[in-house]
C-alpha cells in the first residue's frame, strides 16, 4: 500500500472540516457541501480520532472551534484561500482588473459607496465586487482580497492599516430633540433607546457607552434593530436615540435629518482598518483600490 504522502487527513475530510469551522454549524457545512449532517458529523469525528484531539465543542445551540480546532481552521482558512486564488487565475487568465472588498453593510451604504464614483471615474478599467456583510467570518471567504473592517487593529494573519478613527455621541430626529431638549447625558437611560443588536463584538452599544461615561441605569427602554442603518432610520423617524458614530452619520446630520443630543461625546474604542492576508500577494487591481483607499482616508481624516 502506498502511504500518502503528505501526513496529513482526507482532503475531503478538511473540506468538511473548514466549511463546518467556517459557518460553525454541522448543518450549514451539509447544505453547503450538498451531504447530509450526519455525513459530515462522521467525517469529523473520523478527523478528530485520526488527530487524537477534539475540534469542536458541541453546544445545544452549535459547535464552538477548540483551540485545536482554530489552529487548524486558521491554516486550511488561508491555504485553501490561496489554492482557489490561483485555480481563478488559471480560469481567468488575467486577475489585474478585479478585485473584491468586503465590509459591512453600515460602512458600505453611509461611507464607501457615496465615494466610490470616484473611484470609478479614475480607473473605470477595474471591477470591484462588493461582499457586504455584518458577519467577520464572511470576510474569510476566498475571494475577498480588501476588508475594511473596525476593530483593534489585531486579526490573525492580516496585515492591518488604521484609515481613522472614530467618535460616537447620541443622535435623534430633530422633532425629538426639540421635545428633550432639557435632556442630560444622565437622563439618556430614561429615554427610548434605539438599540443594534451587532454580531461584531467590537461595536459599541448603549450599554457600553453609558457605562463609559459614567451613568447610572437599570434595564433601558427603547426597540432593538438588527442594522445600524435601520436604527438610524427609527431615530430620524423621532422613535428614540440611536449611538451615532461619527464618520457614519455625519452626512446626516449635516442635511439635517440627524441631531446630536445632550453634549455627550466619546471616542471610540477602536478605529476603522484596511486589511489584507499577509500570505498572498494583492492583484494589480487590489493594489489600486488599497492606493485610492488610502487617499480618500486621508482626506476623511483632515475634515
Amino acid at each position: 500500500m502506498v502511504r500518502r504522502y503528505y501526513d496529513l487527513p482526507s482532503l475531503t475530510a478538511l473540506a468538511v472540516f473548514e466549511a463546518s469551522a467556517r459557518h460553525l454549524s454541522f448543518k450549514l457545512a451539509a447544505a453547503e457541501l450538498n451531504v447530509t449532517p450526519g455525513a459530515v458529523s462522521r467525517q469529523i469525528k473520523a478527523v478528530e480520532e485520526e488527530l487524537g484531539v477534539l475540534l469542536f465543542t458541541r453546544l445545544a445551540a452549535g459547535v464552538a472551534l477548540t483551540s485545536a480546532g482554530e489552529d487548524l481552521y486558521g491554516v486550511l482558512a488561508s491555504s485553501f484561500s490561496r489554492a482557489a486564488e490561483i485555480v481563478r487565475n488559471v480560469k481567468r487568465g488575467d486577475r489585474s482588473k478585479n478585485v473584491t472588498l468586503a465590509c459591512t453593510d453600515a460602512f458600505a451604504s453611509m461611507w464607501l459607496i457615496p465615494r466610490m464614483p470616484d473611484f470609478w471615474t479614475r480607473y473605470n478599467d477595474i471591477s470591484v465586487d462588493h461582499l457586504i456583510s455584518d458577519s467577520p467570518r464572511e470576510y474569510r471567504r476566498a475571494e475577498v482580497e480588501l476588508r475594511i473592517r473596525y476593530g483593534f487593529g489585531s486579526w490573525p494573519d492580516e496585515n492591518a492599516e488604521l484609515l481613522f478613527d472614530e467618535t460616537i455621541y447620541p443622535v435623534c430626529g430633530p422633532a425629538f430633540a426639540s421635545t428633550h431638549r432639557n435632556a442630560t447625558a444622565e437622563s439618556l437611560a430614561d429615554l427610548p433607546l434605539l438599540h443594534v443588536d451587532w454580531v461584531d463584538p467590537d461595536w459599541s452599544g448603549w450599554d457600553e457607552v453609558l457605562r463609559r461615561a459614567g451613568v447610572q441605569h437599570g434595564p433601558t427602554r427603547g426597540r432593538r434593530f438588527g442594522k445600524f442603518f435601520v436604527a438610524l432610520q427609527a431615530a430620524q423617524a423621532d422613535q428614540g436615540i440611536a449611538v451615532g458614530w461619527h464618520r457614519l452619520v455625519k452626512a446626516q446630520i449635516d442635511e439635517g435629518k440627524l441631531v446630536r443630543l445632550t453634549y455627550l461625546e466619546l471616542p471610540a474604542p477602536g478605529g476603522y482598518y484596511l486589511t489584507w492576508n499577509r500570505n498572498r500577494t494583492l492583484s494589480p487591481a487590489a493594489e489600486r483600490l488599497l492606493g485610492w483607499l488610502r487617499e480618500a482616508a486621508a482626506q476623511e481624516r483632515q475634515s
